[in-house]
């Protein structure tokens, strides 16, 4: 095991203007699961390539442990990587995939056979090692890729969107397996994923990035409770948070019928840095329905029922009287009552729970208080 450490590590590739990962000041803990999450584009997958000597660092500096491995080549950094396709060899079986960066090493027959029996037998692969990979299923196929890198013993573990060719079921039981043999084994964990559900559910802590750029390092739920920046509450939490710039008139953010009162020290906030308007942003549980004249007012649109919980994805009024502010047809999502959803077309007024709202300048898009 090993701490993994980005010192400003940077990836500009040949012909674009833009570094694809800017300066990257990360560190992974030994035996921490580090999530890498973000868009398309966003360059996390790069950051792992990067790590795993598949990239080019062009500056900065990559450490494992104790050793700077920026120009080490691949082969000799002691990582393992699970892709996001397998790279399973189909003509060998389960047992010779598994053992085969073994047998390249010059590992003796037993000592393979040791390592391949005991990788199997936590994977519950037990009864699959002769089968060939066309014999199994996704998540089986899976099991026999995270096999193959558990076999080396390496230092760290790099995981590159290993899920996304699994299907909805499968993927919510393959993370779970995955966040508990991590644990299990303890090793070093870098994994990149596009989805904030895997993100929040799987690592002890998680980096949001955004074009090459991190925004955010923390843990799921400091990152769900105290966003750094506008860019991150949008991004985290699903559904996702309802995030808009509204005006401040008379002190207040002006959001369709309702003026949602700012404290004393958000309205400083917003005056030192010369803002009349503001980008406010409050989760879909932090909505609460209120009578008529006491929120502001919504259509519903369409209703996402999901047995346990459901939410109503509706669309902002317009202030009667006030047709220069340009707040209507905004979308709001809220949680409703799963027994007793409204339906589409109905009215909602609702109004943010004092203390949940989230405040984002926007000029810079960063949180105006801590």
């Amino acid at each position: 095991m090993a701490e993994v450490v980005f010192d400003g590590a940077t990836r500009m590739f040949p012909g674009t203007d833009r570094p694809a990962v800017d300066s990257l000041d990360l560190s992974v803990g030994d035996g921490e699961f580090m999530v890498l999450v973000g868009p398309s584009g966003c360059g996390k997958s790069t950051s792992l390539r990067m790590l795993a000597g598949l990239e080019d660092v062009n500056r900065g500096s990559i450490r494992v442990g104790d050793r700077d491995v920026t120009r080490v080549p691949a082969k000799e950094r002691d990582i393992a990587m699970v892709f996001q396709s397998y790279a399973l060899y189909p003509h060998m079986s389960v047992r010779d995939n598994m053992g085969f960066a073994l047998k390249v090493a010059g590992v003796p027959k037993d000592e393979r056979a040791r390592r391949v029996g005991e990788a199997a037998k936590i994977l519950d692969l037990e009864g699959y090692l002769d089968r060939k990979p066309k014999a199994l299923s996704g998540g089986q196929r899976q099991r026999v890729a995270m096999g193959r890198a558990i076999v080396r013993e390496p230092r760290v573990f790099l995981m590159d969107e290993p899920l996304s060719n699994l299907d909805a079921k499968l993927r919510v039981s393959t993370r779970t397996q995955i966040a508990e043999l991590q644990r299990r084994l303890g090793v070093t964990t870098v994994y990149v994923t596009h989805d904030q559900v895997e993100a929040m559910t799987m690592g002890d802590r998680v980096a949001v990035l955004h074009e090459g750029l991190l925004q955010q390092v923390d843990s799921p739920m400091r990152l769900y409770e105290k966003p750094a920046n506008a860019f991150v509450a949008g991004f985290i939490g699903s559904p996702a948070m309802n995030i808009e710039c509204y005006p401040v008139v008379d002190g207040h953010a002006r959001m369709g019928r309702l003026d949602v009162s700012l404290t004393r020290e958000e309205l400083d906030a917003l005056h030192r840095a010369g803002l009349d308007s503001v980008i406010l942003g409050v989760r879909p549980e932090s909505l609460e329905l209120v009578s008529d004249g006491e929120g502001f007012a919504v259509l519903v649109s369409v209703v996402e029922e999901l047995g346990s919980e459901a939410y109503a994805y509706c669309m902002l009024e317009r202030r009667a009287g006030e047709e220069t502010l340009d707040v209507a047809g905004r979308r709001v999502i809220v949680r409703v009552d799963s027994r007793r959803p409204p339906r589409k077309g109905d009215r909602l007024h609702l109004r943010p729970r004092p203390a949940e709202q989230h405040l984002f300048s926007p000029k810079t898009g960063e949180r105006l208080l801590p």
